[in-house]
């Protein structure tokens, strides 16, 4: 009986201990702080032709493609907090709009959606970084982009 009363003491400190030492910016996603280099060549983001299909199906998918090819840069410098970064090794939002992953999960959609807005009022990259961490993407009603 005390071994297990030991083994649950050992458990708890070691959870206490865990939490004291984790570090809350670890469970930020993966993005790039600054721009890109002026010498690094960003992949592209789909566009006209490739916005066909079956991952295409709804106006705002293809609206959502079409505002992120607007800001590229600053895509570049969010993160994605779907955690495509493990699943799928994105180093960033930009790395969704590359392939079809923006089109089919609606995280990156309205995290794209509300870069390219609040880049139109003007927010810096670190400012819209800001508004993701918080969740005001959620905001985003993916139904009222590309005329739906």
């Amino acid at each position: 009986m005390k071994r297990i009363f030991l083994g649950m003491a050992l458990g708890f400190a070691t959870i206490a201990s865990y939490a004291q030492w984790s570090n809350p910016a670890d469970d930020i996603p993966a993005y790039h702080p600054a721009p890109p280099a002026k010498t690094e060549a960003l992949p592209p983001i789909l566009a006209g032709d490739q916005l066909q299909g079956d991952y295409f199906r709804y106006p705002w998918q293809k609206e959502v493609y079409k505002e992120a090819a607007q800001v590229p840069k600053v895509l570049y410098q969010l993160p994605c907090y779907c955690r495509c970064d493990k699943a799928l090794g994105h180093t960033s939002l930009h790395s969704c709009f590359e392939g079809t992953h923006g089109a089919i999960c609606s995280t990156c959609a309205k995290e794209g959606a509300y870069a390219y807005k609040m880049t139109k009022l003007g927010k810096t990259p670190k400012e819209i970084r800001a508004g993701i961490e918080s969740k005001d993407y959620e905001s985003i009603d993916l139904n009222q982009l590309g005329g739906m």
